[in-house]
């Protein structure tokens, strides 16, 4: 017996190999939109092998240490220890600039790939039964990856980030009742006191990335036991030696996951470093050296949260003043309802939709958009209502710089345009899906009257 023979049979005789082939063989369809799950899988790999690195030198406290460093401006003054070890980190770590230009290209990889995959899945109706605790769970990564990015938005404490995230704790502490509790808990206090770097920290170091490493798990799990979604097939074909006819959806056409799919996913992940690592090394970052540390007796004139979190920054901007409110003992403020309400309900009709759009059967084959009028033209009012709120969210810029006016006087057209827009453009898109899907079935109808006219009449010629 060869010696390769015996190390598989005692690999065999402990993990149960024979069986596992079972799962080597599952096959995985050969769709390019399909990996942008496995873009973001690859994305929170490289921000935990980063994130290691980086906390080897990073240090989540707010005392004062004098400085004595590469950057000239700062030398022997006494600055937050979490601030002096990232200007460390950026400037006289052994390619710590590389590192920590990598890990913001990866957070903001990461939560594009999870969105993107979003929609592809929800556009083509891939969340449908049995596929529903899945679309939940992927809802759910979604809002753990913005949480996590936030949280690793403040380490730096310098002068922009530290007044960003202030926003994040107003927004918590309008919470009715139990803010003051929740301030408390998150951000240790009155922010900024002493308690809140190390409290993100472990937030954004610990907490969250085990539940996005749970979440995937589980969602990987999930993905495993059930059928993969296929795109419909054009014609019966063979596959695995056997005839599979183009409506059987009991069987998946594709790539067995080893070695196939393995080396789908190896060049995938390559790719996926590479194009962050291309970023790293050609794009900056945030330049905490040009903010300087946090002093809470100025402000930096342009405040505003990553792209991802705009639209709630946008909903902020745009809520009137009438809208805060006191019943009672209760007080609602408008930061609570722009800022925690407002896109707790986006999150909540997102995870819900599945159970909007429900179909009483197992689906596994995926569908068209353009043969989906009224979900796809819900899905473009909802990237309308999402854009257009961002767009307020940059609304001074907007004024300002672009229009050369004041926000006075941009507002209003914003407010209206995030209540009629959305609407507006769902609507069209429906309308002509619906009249493009209704001509369609006329000329299927008009084909298939030929062919029987042409068939009488054949009918006739040969009774006679």
């Amino acid at each position: 017996m060869s010696r390769a023979k015996q190390l598989y049979d005692w690999f065999d005789t402990r993990l149960d190999v024979e069986n596992g082939q079972t799962f080597l063989g599952k096959a995985f369809p050969a769709e390019d939109s399909f990996l942008l799950g496995e873009v973001a899988l690859f994305c929170f790999l490289l921000l935990v092998l980063s994130g290691i690195f980086l906390g080897f030198f990073f240090e989540p406290s707010t005392s004062d240490v004098e400085y004595d460093g590469s950057v000239q401006k700062f030398q022997g003054e006494e600055m937050p220890e979490a601030f002096v070890s990232v200007l460390h980190i950026t400037y006289d770590v052994p390619f710590g600039m590389f590192i920590r230009r990598l890990h913001h290209w990866a957070a903001h990889l990461f939560v594009a790939s999870i969105g993107l995959h979003m929609l592809r899945v929800f556009f083509t109706g891939a969340y449908r039964n049995p596929r529903e605790p899945n679309w939940i769970v992927g809802t759910g990564l979604a809002a753990l990856a913005m949480g996590a990015a936030y949280t690793g938005y403040a380490l730096p404490f310098d002068e922009f980030a530290a007044t960003a995230t202030s926003i994040g704790y107003n927004l918590t502490i309008s919470v009715p009742l139990v803010g003051d509790f929740f301030g408390q808990v998150i951000f240790g206090g009155e922010f900024p006191s002493s308690a809140t770097i190390p409290r993100l920290y472990f937030l954004h170091v610990l907490v969250i990335p085990m539940l996005i490493a749970g979440g995937l798990a589980l969602h990987m799990a999930i993905l495993v036991r059930q059928k993969h979604t296929e795109a419909p097939r054009d014609d019966d074909l063979t596959a695995g030696g056997r005839e599979v006819d183009k409506d059987d959806d009991s069987v998946i056409v594709g790539l067995p996951a080893f070695p196939n799919q393995a080396a789908v996913s190896a060049v995938v992940f390559f790719f996926t470093a590479a194009t962050l690592s291309a970023l790293a090394g050609l794009l900056p970052v945030h330049n905490i050296a040009h903010y300087g540390p946090n002093d809470p007796a100025s402000t930096p004139g342009l405040i505003m949260p990553d792209w991802f979190l705009m639209w709630v920054y946008g909903f902020l901007k745009l809520l009137p003043k009438w809208a805060s409110f006191t019943v009672g003992p209760v007080h609602v403020s408008g930061e609570f309802i722009g800022g925690v309400v407002l896109p707790g309900l986006v999150f909540a009709a997102v995870a819900v939709w599945p159970f909007i759009d429900r179909t009483p059967e197992p689906t596994h084959f995926t569908a068209d958009p353009l043969s989906r009028p009224w979900q796809t033209g819900v899905g473009v009012a909802a990237v309308a209502f999402v854009m257009i709120a961002s767009i307020a969210g940059m609304n001074n810029i907007l004024a300002d710089k672009v229009l050369g006016t004041t926000t006075g006087v941009v507002n209003p057209i914003l407010q209206a345009a995030l209540l009629l827009v959305p609407p507006l453009v769902g609507g069209l898109t429906y309308l002509l899906l619906r009249n493009g899907d209704d001509e369609s079935q006329t000329d299927e109808q008009e084909i298939a009257a030929d062919g029987d006219a042409a068939a009488d009449a054949t009918g006739g010629e040969s009774d006679d």
